[in-house]
């Protein structure tokens, strides 16, 4: 009996985990076989994983584990260096996912870095303004931009290996080093290196004062070599909220920068034309730009054109529209209406879901319900009158039929070595299927389109595909082949709860 009691009582002696955070307790926990390892999992759905020390036999520490998101994800977008990704999901949580290069090793593999924002309301949409800022919306009628503090830019040289003067030189001095949320906040708050100062040693009835068991300031500032364990990404690697937008009537629904981070465009739920309208601001002065009016229901994608000349709107009233920019005035750019489909001229006959551009601003993607995929163009600059530009755009590609109702498109801003453009259409069912299309001639031809791969369905999604997003840039991210045109990568996101990455060798499409 003596015995018994003595191993039970050693058991009791160490606890692992951090009492603090979000993390509302532990569902489950297991051994591993040797009994060196405990994982667990807690109420937000993420694994926990601690190891036993080999001398301290009491002292365990936490290691880098597996982590996502616990709901659908429903949107993802590269940076613009395409260095990292990042990705908002229903789970409340915007999170940044980072190819991890350990010293000395070939092997590369992703890992959460950091968890940006961690809200109170489900997450929806979010686009970059440049490299370490981003805009986000979730359901509620403000959208929150947000920017890295210094401390995340320090680890994310670390892990990445990527040199910190790379790094830091489009970024000002006076970077905070973390953030945190206040008790009862919503807003990311920064905290500065003066706001750290080590607290005085408390007496007990100091303790028992409200403000001293609940503290402001969570965030402690963290050197890291690896990714960081769950309970570091709950409450050390927020970022700081700079700035608010207000301006619509219901819950944002999505939201696009334009390519020389100075303007955002965005949209919100909407079941009449006065708030279909889409919202420009000014990514410099923060301040409402212009409202643009055209759909009668949600705008479902923005996307702007790669010269930053078009900005183009897919709506669920199962029409697209396109905006041009016109010479820019004091206030900032102004964009009129060039050309749309209405119902006369509509081709899909169900919500237009997606949207995208080639990367020479010439043609435009939109993929449907109707499960059609259709390119649409020539964007011709030099076509002034709106009459001739309504005229001009038409469908360039025959129609598609995908299968099944598509979810997703992109178009790769890299083409094939023969000069097609590679597209990436993802559906309802959770496949991702690539196609390449080239014009040929005047008149669409049975021979635009080329299939060339269909994801099997152990690298497919399991449900939808919310989101696709190709890296920018040929390569791969984290490897050393960053500038070799043999590899993509693509992007993808789901209602699976799943954010993968796909490397595409585009030699063979």
């Amino acid at each position: 009996m003596g015995d018994l009691l003595r191993v039970q009582l050693e058991r009791n002696c160490v606890r692992v985990g951090e009492v603090g955070g979000n993390t509302l307790g532990f569902f489950d926990c297991q051994f591993s076989p040797d009994g060196s390892m405990i994982v667990a999992h807690a109420f937000h759905g993420a694994l926990h994983l601690w190891k036993q020390a080999t001398v301290n036999k009491k002292e365990w520490t936490p290691e880098v584990v597996i982590s996502g998101h616990f709901n659908s994800v429903e949107d993802v977008k590269w940076d613009p260096e395409g260095e990292f990704i990042i990705s908002v999901g229903s789970d409340q949580t915007t999170r940044l996912f980072a190819p991890w290069k350990r010293k000395q090793e070939t092997e590369v593999t992703w890992h959460e870095i950091a968890r940006p924002q961690v809200h109170g309301y489900d997450m929806r949409c979010l686009a970059m303004i440049g490299r370490f800022q981003f805009v986000s919306g979730a359901d509620e009628k403000v959208l929150r931009v947000f920017r890295a503090p210094k401390n995340f830019i320090e680890n994310f040289s670390n892990i990445t290996g990527i040199p910190m003067e790379k790094l830091c030189s489009h970024q000002s001095p006076d970077l905070p080093e973390g953030a945190t949320v206040p008790a009862l906040g919503l807003s990311n708050k920064a905290v500065f290196e003066g706001d750290m100062a080590v607290q005085p040693a408390e007496d007990e009835e100091t303790f028992n004062s409200i403000s001293n068991q609940y503290p402001e300031i969570y965030f402690q500032p963290l050197i890291l070599t690896e990714p960081p364990p769950e309970d570091h990404l709950l409450q050390n690697t927020l970022w700081p909220e700079i700035q608010k937008l207000y301006g619509h009537g219901y819950e944002i629904f999505c939201v696009a920068c334009n390519n020389s981070n100075t303007v955002i465009a965005s949209a919100c739920k909407a079941s009449k034309k006065e708030h279909a309208a889409i919202i420009l601001w000014s990514a410099t002065s923060w301040k409402k730009l212009q409202s643009l009016s055209f759909h009668n229901l949600t705008v479902t994608q923005l996307a702007f054109s790669p010269n930053d000349k078009f900005l183009l709107a897919v709506s669920r009233d199962r029409n697209w529209s396109l905006w041009r920019k016109q010479d820019s005035s004091e206030s900032g750019p102004v964009f009129s209406c060039c050309a749309y489909t209405d119902k006369n001229t509509a081709v899909h006959s169900r919500i237009i879901w997606s949207c995208d551009w080639t990367p020479d601003s010439k043609y435009f993607i939109t993929g449907s319900r109707d499960k059609k995929v259709i390119i649409w163009g020539q964007c011709n600059l030099s076509v002034t009158t709106e009459g001739n530009m309504l005229d001009s755009i038409k469908p360039c590609s025959t129609v598609l039929d995908a299968g099944d109702s598509v979810t997703a498109v992109s178009i790769s801003h890299v083409l094939t070595p023969d000069g097609r453009y590679i597209v990436a259409v993802g559906l309802e069912n959770g496949k991702i299927i690539l196609y390449t299309w080239k014009q040929s001639g005047q008149e669409p031809t049975l021979a635009d389109w080329t299939m060339c791969v269909e994801m099997d369905n152990s690298q497919s999604h399991a449900l939808a595909v919310k989101r696709l997003c190709w890296r920018h840039h040929a390569g791969r991210a984290g490897h050393n082949d960053q500038n070799s045109s043999e590899w993509l990568q693509l992007a993808s996101c789901g209602a699976d709860h799943c954010v993968k990455i796909f490397n595409v060798n585009r030699f063979a499409l």
